[in-house]
């Protein structure tokens, strides 16, 4: 295509990538309270179970600090799932936009693609909401106490005056929703790495070997991405990075078998 037809094509693309975007999330917002109650129900359950042993979390309430901040929840938490019932639709737009400048071969994946696409992407934030979740909120939780002092015995040092002091949770909705927000979408996109390796594979661009060879270093790659995509939080960027480790040497199995198939291909051709 000329320059100027590659742009016309680019905004196409982006303005159906909108559309889509915008009736998600104006179906999202009509249930927006909704989805905030299933986005804090791992939270809500994880403090019940703690709370029946532990007194100090007290009852189970999120605040807000400031009167917009309840409206901004709400429309940041429709417009994040806007973006996820739109995905499927977005990934296609994408995979439309670089297709013209694939083989005809290569472009009967765009379907495969959207749909993998999507699966791995809400795979990864299933994941993260029933597994990754519950254990973050318990890990942090339980820094609750009644009695400060609990934490310091067995040192020899005085700490009764301590005991007056209490840590309890006081947890804003905003601030929940951007924790929870980062974990869930982190996970989705790590979760995209395996579709990722395939079509490089699939390109020649890398083989199972240079992945093997790259191991050391991904384990590495996967704290310091990790860090980026996940608060501030060292519990939570451990239970990122494991997964990418996994996901990392998975993708080099299903190199190993797109490579072979490529290179047997060639082999025939020679």
């Amino acid at each position: 295509m000329p320059f100027l037809e590659h742009l016309r094509e680019l905004r196409d693309r982006l303005r159906n990538a909108v559309i889509a975007l915008t009736i998600g999330f104006g179906v999202a917002f009509a249930f927006k309270q909704e989805l905030f109650v299933l986005l804090a129900k791992p939270l809500i359950e994880t403090w019940g179970k703690l709370a029946e042993t532990n007194p100090s979390l007290g009852a189970r309430s999120l605040y807000f600090s400031s009167l917009i901040e309840p409206f901004w929840t709400y429309f940041s938490i429709a417009f994040w799932a806007g973006v996820f019932v739109a995905s499927p639709f977005i990934f296609y737009q994408l995979w439309k936009f670089i297709a013209p400048g694939l083989y005809r071969r290569e472009r009967i994946y765009s379907i495969g693609f959207a749909i993998f696409s999507a699966m791995f992407f809400f795979g990864g934030a299933a994941f993260c909401y029933v597994l990754v979740l519950p254990a973050v909120f318990e890990f942090l939780l339980n820094y609750s106490t009644q009695n400060l002092s609990e934490m310091s015995r067995g040192l020899g040092i005085d700490y009764s005056i301590a005991e007056a002091i209490s840590l309890q949770p006081l947890l804003g909705m905003g601030e929940y929703l951007s924790f929870a927000k980062k974990l869930l979408i982190g996970f989705g996109l790590i979760f995209e790495l395996p579709l990722l390796i395939f079509f490089l594979s699939v390109a020649g661009i890398v083989t199972h070997r240079s992945l093997w060879k790259f191991n050391r270093w991904a384990i590495v790659l996967a704290f310091i991405v990790s860090a980026i995509l996940t608060p501030p939080e060292i519990f939570s960027q451990i239970a990122m990075a494991g997964p990418i480790v996994v996901l990392y040497n998975f993708s080099i199995v299903i190199s190993f078998f797109v490579t072979r198939a490529r290179e047997k291909k060639q082999a025939q051709f020679d």
